[in-house]
């Protein structure tokens, strides 16, 4: 304490102290942002690297849902030998089944080989039931043509299936695509560029819609893939079929060709498909009453009519044993 006491006393050890203090503040302050370092370089290495990272992980996801590769199971070797696509050609085909979620050359050489086989399989089961089983009082002519209806019915069922499945899976997009549409909003304003955002949103998503989470982990990767931007943004609303969806990739496109900000599109995409999820809610409960006539009059009015007519049968089967 008297060796402090008498360094506070004596100027110059004071003055000394000082310009210590001042040295040491200055080499601080000079070798800081050294030290720090460049925050910008740092964070601008850690997306290069998460960016490539996803363009690995997308790529790899294209190549597992390639379309150009070979079918090689057993039904893809018939349909190649018998040469089915070409024989039974239809130029929708792959649309609907990509619509369908159906990706990759075995869903369509299973196509193409049901086409083929099913007509023959329902004309002979149409055949065996009418000519061996019960003829259903039928003549001639209309048991040929019930043969022939059993093998278009065959035909067409590829077909039906391949709609109703692509329905069935539009309308799980289309119920959680509006707050697909809010959750991308909010990455995109938060900072995240379009594909990290389409990535988060589908990792996210997936809960309400495995359909739409795997939509946009495809859009991710061809983001991610493609030369051009607008063709991942066509093939998303090629995929799903929907014009609620052709609208938000429309509107992406053009903010993406003029510099438009996305987040503005976003929003106002998500307002619409929000009212068109509303308008679709409302028609069916409008049409509800409809619906319910048939059941109605099958079930409610005969119990009705027991119920009110029962007890005057009653009475009246009571009175003519009276008498």
């Amino acid at each position: 304490m008297n060796w402090i006491s008498s360094v506070l006393a004596d100027p110059a050890a004071i003055a000394s102290i000082l310009a210590a203090v001042a040295m040491f503040a200055t080499i601080t302050s000079v070798m800081l942002p050294v030290l720090k370092g460049d925050k910008l370089e740092t964070r601008l290495k850690q997306v290069t690297s998460q960016r490539e990272k996803l363009r690995r992980a997308s790529r790899e996801a294209l190549e597992r849902k390639s379309l150009k590769r070979e079918d090689n199971g057993k039904i893809g070797k018939i349909s190649s030998k018998l040469n089915l696509q070409k024989m039974l050609e239809d130029p929708n085909v792959q649309q609907k089944l990509t619509q369908a979620g159906l990706r990759g050359p075995r869903p369509l050489a299973i196509f193409y080989f049901c086409r083929f086989i099913l007509p023959f399989a329902g004309a002979l089961l149409t055949f065996v039931y009418i000519f061996l089983v019960n003829d259903l009082g039928l003549n001639p002519q209309m048991k040929i043509g019930a043969v022939i209806f059993g093998a278009a019915a065959g035909f067409y069922a590829p077909n039906l299936y391949i709609s109703n499945l692509a329905a069935k899976r539009q309308q799980s997009i289309m119920r959680a695509f509006p707050d697909a549409l809010d959750m991308l909003l909010i990455c995109v304003e938060s900072g995240m560029s379009i594909e990290i955002g389409f990535a988060k949103v589908g990792a996210e998503i997936g809960s309400a819609s495995t359909e739409l989470a795997e939509e946009f982990q495809l859009t991710t990767a061809e983001l991610a893939y493609l030369q051009e931007r607008r063709t991942a943004y066509e093939n998303l609303a090629k995929r799903t079929g929907h014009e609620g969806v052709k609208s938000v990739c429309m509107a992406l496109m053009q903010a993406e060709r003029y510099g438009t900000p996305l987040g503005d599109a976003l929003r106002v995409m998500a307002k619409e498909n929000r009212d068109m999820r509303m308008a679709d809610a409302e028609k069916k409960a409008a049409a509800l009453p409809a619906k319910l006539t048939v059941p109605m009059i099958l079930f409610f009015l005969p119990v009705l009519f027991l119920v009110v007519l029962g007890p005057a049968y009653i009475k009246y089967t009571e009175m003519k044993a009276g008498q």
